[in-house]
């Protein structure tokens, strides 16, 4: 169904680069921010915008925080899967700005740009890294195979599944025996068993055609899991079964075959994703399920400067982080007008 076909709406003002959208039960959303030292961006159920400024330092190369993957925690805090330019980390933000480092490593080495990172009931975070090529770029092949999940615990970080094709988003299910992953450039969506601290039977749950490139990865109600596609604006529901139906879709077909031919060709680069044009989604990259009965879809965009959202044809799961205490961060629900 094509974007204009559907009532998309906006919120939010001035933000840079809200890849990854979080909304909690109160209305409030929040997604990485990009300026000066980086930090994250809180909207209001009224639409107001503040940002949060980083007030820490990076122990790596990297003199700014690079949010890209974000996981609300309960008490107001946030993990931070840091993308830097050379390297990667897992940091702990707090309502104030101040930040500690989670882990910056990974099986003793240094940690390449992280993407995203998820926590589960027993206290250990899954981390995807898409690639461990420098320019990332380099990685914007079909054969792409450098990516992998990290998981976190102990104090300890290793990895425990290798060889992916661009890593993206991940997601748990609902009692924590199941991992899906989206690799971006090999145009699957993976499923994996959690056994213990191990990750085992991996297995293709769908694979993309011309023009998808699955980033973000969500949850619905009824077992179906909401895709989004970078570059061509779709929005996709997974079904337990492999099936595929398109939800919503914002491209130009001129522009989608320029970067389909490059991909192809092994030719994809930086500019392929961050030209647009299309009508009003701006590079669509996650989606997190919101409003008082989880049907507001919100929309995390490379290239936004605001967050879109529509309303879906079926509710979202409530993530953990949904019902957490938000802590200090309450504080921006007062005097929302």
């Amino acid at each position: 169904m094509e974007v204009n076909r559907q009532k998309v709406i906006a919120t939010g003002k001035g933000l840079i680069r809200p890849e990854c959208v979080v909304a909690h039960k109160s209305g409030l959303l929040f997604a990485p921010y990009w300026r000066n030292k980086g930090g994250i961006s809180v909207i209001t159920p009224a639409g107001q915008t503040y940002h949060i400024q980083s007030k820490g330092e990076t122990r790596n190369s990297d003199s700014a925080i690079r949010a890209n993957g974000l996981a609300l925690e309960n008490g107001g805090s946030f993990l931070i899967a840091h993308l830097g330019s050379t390297q990667g980390a897992v940091y702990r933000f707090f309502a104030d700005g101040t930040v500690e480092t989670v882990t910056d490593t990974v099986d003793g080495a240094p940690m390449p740009p992280a993407n995203f990172v998820t926590g589960d009931s027993k206290g250990r975070h899954w981390i995807t890294v898409s690639t461990t090529k420098i320019p990332r770029a380099l990685d914007y092949i079909p054969n792409a195979n450098t990516g992998f999940i990290a998981l976190h615990t102990n104090g300890e970080t290793r990895i425990v599944a290798d060889g992916l094709g661009y890593t993206n988003e991940c997601l748990l299910s609902e009692d924590e025996r199941t991992l899906w992953v989206n690799e971006t450039f090999a145009r699957r969506l993976t499923a994996f068993d959690i056994v213990g601290d191990t990750l085992t039977n991996r297995r293709t749950i769908a694979e993309f055609g011309a023009g998808t490139f699955p980033d973000g990865i969500t949850p619905a109600i009824d077992g179906s899991l909401f895709v989004t596609s970078i570059v061509s604006n779709r929005v996709l529901r997974v079904w337990p079964d492999g099936r595929i139906e398109t939800v919503l879709e914002d491209s130009d077909p001129e522009h989608l075959a320029w970067v389909e031919a490059a991909f192809r060709a092994g030719e994809m680069d930086r500019p392929h994703l961050d030209t647009l044009k299309s009508k009003m989604l701006k590079n669509i990259s996650n989606l997190a399920f919101g409003g008082a009965d989880l049907k507001t879809a919100y929309l995390g965009c490379l290239l936004g400067d605001s967050i879109a959202a529509f309303k879906s044809p079926v509710a979202g799961r409530a993530l953990p982080h949904w019902s957490c205490d938000l802590g200090p961060l309450a504080r921006y629900l007062e005097d929302d007008t």
